[in-house]
C-alpha cells in the first residue's frame, strides 16, 4: 500500500534564544528559525506510517518569512520528501484563521494526500485551534489529541488523548488529524538525511499563487491591531494571618471583600 501524508510544520525562533517585539508588536521572525518542536512529533508519526505501509512519502507544508528554510531543513532531513514553503510579506500579523486558510490553499500544491498531521497547537502561540480550522476550510472530517495513529481500508483509527483515558475514534480519509507531543520519540536528522536534506525540493510559493486575496489575510483581514504591550505588574506582598484558633473567620472576611463568596 502507497500512503502519502503531509504535515502542517511551524518553523519559530529558536526558544532558547530571548525574544524581541517588532514595531507592531508581533514576535520578531527575522533571524534563523527552527523546527517546533510540536510538529517534530507529526514529522515522526508520519513517517513511521510511511514505513508501515511499505511506501509513499512524506511532505511538509509551511508558513514563514523572509523564504526561512532552516526549521524545513530539518524535517527534510528526518526523512520528508520534499516540502512548501508560502512566504509573502501580505502575511504579516496573520492569526489563526488567516494560517488555516493560507495552508488549506497550499494543500493543492502538496500534491494527492491520504491524511494531514499536525501539532495539537504551536510553541510559541498555544491557540490549539488551526488544525481544526483546516479541516473545516478543506471540508475533512478532523480528529484531535491523536496519541496513536493507524490507516487501513480507507480508514483512520485515533486512539484520541483525554484527561481519563482516551477514545477509540474512526474517520474516512483524507482526514486531519493533530497528534499530542510525546506520543512517539522523533528521530535524529542522521549525517547522510543531513547531506540528502540540502538537495530536497521546497517550492516557495506567495498568497498570490494560491488563489487567495491578499486583502483578506494577514493584517489587512486580521480586524484587530496590537495597540500595546506591557509587562505584568509586579505581585504585590500577600497577608499573614495568624491563626490563634480564629484564623479562618478572617479568610472568610478577606474572601468576601474580594467578592470571591
Amino acid at each position: 500500500m502507497s500512503l502519502n501524508v503531509v504535515v502542517c510544520v511551524k518553523q519559530i525562533p529558536d526558544p532558547a534564544d530571548p525574544g524581541s517585539l517588532d514595531a507592531d508588536f508581533t514576535l520578531n521572525r527575522a533571524g534563523k528559525l527552527i523546527l517546533d518542536e510540536s510538529d517534530s512529533y507529526g514529522v515522526e508519526m508520519a513517517l513511521q506510517l510511511v514505513d508501515t505501509a511499505g511506501g509513499g512519502e512524506v511532505t511538509l507544508v509551511s508558513m514563514a518569512p523572509n523564504g526561512e528554510v532552516s526549521g524545513l531543513r530539518t524535517a527534510l532531513a528526518m526523512g520528508a520528501a520534499k516540502a512548501v514553503l508560502v512566504t509573502d510579506p501580505e502575511l504579516a500579523g496573520a492569526g489563526a484563521l488567516d494560517t488555516a486558510r493560507t495552508l488549506a490553499g497550499a494543500m493543492g500544491k502538496a500534491g494527492d494526500y491520504d491524511l494531514i498531521l499536525a501539532g495539537v497547537e504551536s510553541s510559541d502561540g498555544y491557540t490549539g485551534t488551526v488544525p481544526q480550522m483546516l479541516a473545516a476550510e478543506l471540508g475533512l472530517p478532523m480528529v484531535s489529541f491523536a496519541k496513536s495513529v493507524e490507516i487501513a481500508d480507507g480508514k483512520v483509527s485515533v486512539k484520541r488523548q483525554t484527561e481519563t483515558g482516551y477514545q477509540d475514534v474512526e474517520a474516512s480519509t483524507p482526514a486531519v488529524v493533530s497528534v499530542t507531543a510525546g506520543v512517539v520519540e522523533p528521530r535524529y536528522p542522521s549525517f547522510k538525511g543531513i547531506m540528502a536534506a540540502k538537495s530536497k525540493p521546497v517550492e516557495e510559493v506567495a498568497v498570490g499563487d494560491l488563489g487567495i486575496d491578499a486583502a483578506t489575510v494577514g493584517w489587512s483581514g486580521a480586524g484587530q491591531e496590537i495597540v500595546a504591550v506591557e509587562d505584568a505588574p509586579a505581585r504585590e506582598a500577600g497577608e499573614i494571618i495568624e491563626d490563634e484558633g480564629e484564623g479562618f473567620q478572617n479568610i472568610v472576611a478577606k474572601l468576601e471583600e474580594l467578592k470571591v463568596i
